[in-house]
């Protein structure tokens, strides 16, 4: 026995109350776990260190024997010559071990049978277009998975039979390993823990309790779904053995890229090629949406990388009521594959800028400016 203070092992002061040591042991003890350390001696040793001081400090007649006589209490017979704070009496770890970690670590409570292991969880990948994830539709999806044989009603045993107590363990699904003091309860490895066992396993199952099978499935897609968004299907995945609760299914959406159309949570963008004389003049161009074509008027000496913002084109998000924008980006489109009057012309236009270049082009004239300043700067 370490010789340590068992007020200074849990990090508490003489005055703690049990519930202020429980906390300090369950904190102390998740952090030394041999399941957490495993090859570590050094942690093994802390944990047991843990777990004494937990031991007698949690009962009344030894915490007040450890005030009055500190270790001695405990040594040569101390507490009425049984060594009652290594097991003669005391609670033991199997106790502890069950009030405070049983959900962590897995084991169970004493006298408990423990549970049925629910089925696992299914993940289907569904790729949809921007149409349907924005509207909303149905779809049908087959699943490969376990489903609960129909032939044993999910028992395991053969038909007319049922599955028998389990003789190791005797129906508490759990059995005591000691060593030394410690005492730690683990699953039962005849019934692996379920407390029974199939002595006739059922002709289709073989003793599973569940069958491998494809189902279809009609998934209702929610109008406004995003790339991914995940749909849960309570109940809709594999079954579990024994007639275990199934796990859920989750349908993870992946939208396709569209053709036209980007989106940005709530908000759709495009981009809208002009042409140069448009640009210049001005003008109306159809512009595309979810719901069908719109004009969009586009002013004279409208620049390329202009956006416009059309109110209300968007998308109504999943998580909102609100109903995003379209929003337009106008590029103004160079003519390709001209003809030589059509060159003629174009260099005609120029010749008239001449003169009044700032005028006509005054980002032009503007970045002339900033690279000849520049390059002043530079040999000045």
């Amino acid at each position: 026995m370490s010789k340590r203070d068992l007020y200074e092992v849990l990090g508490v002061g003489r005055d703690a109350s049990e519930r202020d040591i429980k906390k300090a042991y369950k904190r102390l003890a998740m952090k030394f776990h041999p399941d957490r350390n495993q090859g570590d001696e050094e942690a093994g040793e802390k944990f047991k260190e843990v777990k004494t001081a937990y031991e007698i400090l949690t009962d009344a007649q030894k915490r007040a024997a450890y005030d009055q006589y500190g270790h001695a209490a405990f040594e040569q017979g101390g507490m009425g010559g049984g060594g009652a704070g290594f097991g003669g009496g005391g609670a033991d770890f199997s106790d502890i071990f069950g009030d405070v970690f049983g959900d962590i670590f897995g084991g169970g409570r004493r006298g408990g049978q423990s549970r049925a292991q629910r089925g696992s969880d299914l993940r289907y990948n569904m790729e949809l277009t921007l149409e349907e994830a924005v509207r909303g539709c149905s779809k049908d999806i087959r699943v490969p998975t376990y489903v609960g044989c129909d032939e044993c009603d999910g028992s395991g045993a053969k038909k007319g039979t049922s599955p028998v107590t389990c003789t190791t363990c005797h129906g508490q699904g759990q059995v005591q390993m000691r060593q030394g003091f410690f005492a730690v309860q683990q699953p039962c490895p005849t019934c692996h823990g379920r407390g029974s066992m199939i002595k006739e396993p059922c002709n289709k199952c073989h003793g599973h309790g569940r069958v491998e099978e494809s189902k279809t499935l009609s998934v209702k897609i929610p109008a406004g779904v995003d790339n991914g968004d995940r749909i849960r299907l309570t109940g809709e995945g594999e079954a579990g053995e024994f007639g275990a609760p199934a796990g859920d299914l989750y349908v993870e959406i992946s939208v396709f890229q569209h053709p036209i159309f980007e989106r940005d949570n709530s908000d759709l963008y495009c981009e809208v090629p002009v042409s140069f004389t448009m640009a210049a003049l001005g003008g109306e161009v159809e512009v595309p949406t979810l719901d069908g074509r719109v004009k969009l008027k586009v002013p004279s000496e409208t620049q390329t990388g202009r956006l416009f913002r059309m109110r209300g084109k968007g998308v109504k998000s999943v998580r909102s009521v609100a109903v995003g924008d379209l929003i337009c980006k106008l590029v103004v489109e160079t003519p390709v594959n001209l003809s030589t009057r059509q060159k003629e012309l174009l260099q005609e236009l120029e010749g008239t800028f001449e003169g009044s270049a700032k005028k006509h082009k005054p980002k032009s004239e503007g970045f002339l400016h900033g690279v000849k300043k520049f390059f002043d700067d530079l040999t000045s």
